[in-house]
C-alpha cells in the first residue's frame, strides 16, 4: 500500500528573499515532515532590508489556484497568511466554505510588516474578523497587531491586559486566540492561549539575533503542521514554539544580506 503525506496548505503572499510568506511556510512544512501546497495572494518585492513593493493578485487567480489544488489533493490543515486587500479576504471565506472535512486552520494576522510597512488596508481589518475569524481554528496576533484588532492605542503591556485582550478577541468570532509576546519588554517572550476558555502561558528567553525575518510566518506554519499530524493546539503551539526557538538560535550563526536576516528552517536536518 503506497504512503500518505501529511498536507498543509499555505495561503500567503510570496517573499521573493526565502525568509517569510509562501517560502517560509514552505520551508517549515518539509521540515516538521509535512507536505506544503500553496495558494498565492500577493506577489512582493522585498528583501531583508524590508518590503518596497506589493502586487495583490487578481480574486480569479486565488480562486483558480484555491481549486486546483482542493479537486485532486486532501488537504490536512491550513494555514492563512498575507492576504492584501478586501477582494482576497472575500474570496478566501468564500473558498474556505467550500472545503469538505474539518481542517484545522490557522489565520496569521498579518497587518503590516516588521519595517512598518501597511500590509492590509486599515478599512480591511474587520472584514477579516467578520470573514475569516469565524473560520479559523486559531489566530496568532503579536501585540501591535492585537491593538490595531481591537482598536486599541496602545498594545497591552501586562499580563492581564493581554489576557483581557485575547478574551476580546474570542468575543469578536475567533475560536482560539494566540498573542505572541515577541514584542514586549524584558529577557523573555511570553505568549497567552486562550483556547476553550482556559487560558495556557508559554514563556521562553528571548533569542537576541538580527536573524528574525519570518518568525511570526514560521510560527503560525509549524502550528499548522503540528496539528496537521493529530496534535491538540495547545500541544501544538508548545512544539512549534520550542521548534521555532531552535531555528532562531541556529539562524543566528548566519549572515544574508544587509538587514535582518531568516531563522535557520532546517535547524534539525543540516548538520
Amino acid at each position: 500500500m503506497k504512503k500518505t503525506y501529511t498536507t498543509v496548505l499555505t495561503i500567503a503572499g510570496s517573499d521573493g528573499s526565502g525568509g517569510a510568506g509562501i517560502q517560509a511556510d514552505i520551508k517549515t512544512f518539509g521540515a516538521l515532515e509535512c507536505y506544503g501546497l500553496s495558494v498565492i495572494t500577493v506577489l512582493t518585492a522585498q528583501n531583508t532590508m524590508g518590503v518596497t513593493a506589493l502586487y495583490p493578485i487578481s480574486k480569479k487567480c486565488v480562486t483558480e489556484q484555491f481549486r486546483a489544488i482542493a479537486s485532486d489533493m486532501a488537504i490536512d490543515a491550513i494555514k492563512i497568511g498575507m492576504l492584501g486587500n478586501a477582494i482576497i479576504i472575500n474570496a478566501v471565506a468564500a473558498l474556505l466554505r467550500e472545503l469538505k472535512g474539518n481542517q484545522p486552520i490557522i489565520l496569521d494576522t498579518i497587518l503590516a510588516s516588521s519595517g512598518g510597512v501597511t500590509l492590509l488596508p486599515p478599512e480591511a481589518i474587520h472584514l477579516m474578523r467578520e470573514k475569516l475569524f469565524p473560520l479559523a481554528s486559531l489566530i496568532t496576533p503579536n501585540l501591535p497587531e492585537t491593538a490595531l484588532l481591537l482598536g486599541m492605542k496602545y498594545p497591552p503591556k501586562t499580563p492581564e491586559a493581554i489576557e483581557k485582550a485575547a478574551k476580546r478577541l474570542l468575543e469578536t468570532g475567533a475560536t482560539s486566540v494566540l498573542v505572541k509576546g515577541g514584542h514586549g519588554e524584558g529577557e523573555e517572550c511570553h505568549d497567552c492561549l486562550l483556547h476553550e476558555n482556559q487560558l495556557f502561558w508559554f514563556s521562553s528567553k528571548k533569542i537576541r539575533s538580527h536573524n528574525t525575518h519570518g518568525t511570526g510566518c514560521t510560527l503560525s506554519s509549524a502550528i499548522a503542521a503540528f496539528m496537521a499530524k493529530g496534535l491538540t493546539i495547545e500541544c501544538a503551539v508548545r512544539e512549534a514554539k520550542s521548534w521555532v526557538d531552535e531555528a532562531l538560535q541556529a539562524g543566528a550563526d548566519y549572515r544574508l544580506g544587509n538587514g535582518n536576516g531568516p531563522l535557520h528552517h532546517f535547524c534539525r536536518q543540516w548538520r
